[in-house]
């Protein structure tokens, strides 16, 4: 994990991660919003094994990013990557609720946005009320949710913080390289944010959009991936693997949406705030454990 800095690797690396990922998600965006919803999703998913590519054909050996998971050794940073997405989910959803408690909603209105309303009358056909629907969604997330998420998400962590990550922090240091890195990765998102509405619009059920769209949704995603890349970072260091951050990763994607199933739809422009961990009030868990240990790394390193 300590690397010396490579240019001509990084700009490789970033041509052969952005170009096809941005093309891929104009094809995915086309895919989701004439053709099919759950085609252009699986799209979306394939997409995350772009940057592994582009790290392979940068030259990185992807061999020394730390495939032995070394389970005896790791157990805390283990259980802080499957466990904390979930919990800080959670409080960063309580906050949104105490400001907005008038969004608060149980009639499964995400889930007739996102899937129709036969997705809901299927549900209670089977017997299931919403509330119990809502929780078993949640204990999907808990229990195996992170770890079937962790294997795509591999993909996406063997380029940044396999190999992205080191690189920057080799040239720029530690803080400034989590921080140029989390940027970067934010960036990398930004054709499904303005194309289909991704994390704030349309494709999480606010088809009526919000302030500044779609600039100011993709500024804050960025915002909303320095902060969580330093967290995927911190546990690749602790870790020693690059199965730490790929858990965490995956168990932020499996709670990412549950905050959503209990929210109004069309919300506007506090969709930005929350209650799902990609809104700037909601997300303020990540970022205040985020900033904690981007200080308190750099302070020891003196990077």
């Amino acid at each position: 994990m300590h690397a010396a800095y490579n240019k001509k690797q990084v700009i490789r690396f970033l041509l052969w991660t952005f170009v096809p990922a941005y093309v891929i998600q104009i094809v995915a965006a086309i895919v989701y919003l004439h053709v099919n919803l759950t085609v252009g999703q699986l799209i979306i998913a394939a997409m995350m094994f772009v940057p592994m590519l582009g790290a392979k054909l940068s030259g990185a050996k992807l061999r020394d990013m730390g495939w032995n998971p070394r389970i005896k050794q790791n157990i805390k940073p283990m259980l802080i990557a499957w466990l904390s997405p979930l919990v800080l989910t959670a409080v960063g959803a309580g906050l949104y609720f105490l400001v907005f408690p008038s969004h608060f909603d149980l009639s499964g209105q995400f889930v007739i946005s996102a899937a129709g309303k036969d997705a809901l009358k299927q549900t209670e056909a089977q017997g299931l009320s919403y509330p119990v629907m809502i929780l078993i969604n949640v204990l999907s997330s808990l229990f195996y949710g992170p770890f079937i998420n962790a294997l795509p998400a591999l993909g996406e962590e063997t380029g940044w913080r396999g190999f992205l990550y080191p690189q920057l922090k080799a040239r720029f240091g530690r803080r400034k390289g989590r921080l140029l890195g989390g940027f970067i990765w934010g960036a990398w998102h930004w054709p499904l944010i303005w194309l289909i509405g991704y994390e704030y619009g349309a494709a999480a059920g606010n088809p009526s959009g919000y302030f500044g769209f779609p600039f100011s949704g993709m500024l804050l995603f960025c915002v909303i991936t320095i902060g969580w890349g330093i967290m995927h970072d911190w546990l690749y260091e602790k870790s020693g693997t690059i199965w730490a951050p790929a858990l965490f990763h995956g168990a932020i994607n499996a709670a990412a949406t549950l905050p959503l199933l209990i929210c109004k739809t069309d919300t506007g422009s506090a969709r930005l705030l929350g209650p799902a961990s990609m809104g700037i009030l909601a997300g303020l868990p990540f970022l205040m454990v985020a900033a904690v240990l981007l200080w308190r790394k750099t302070e020891k390193s003196g990077a």
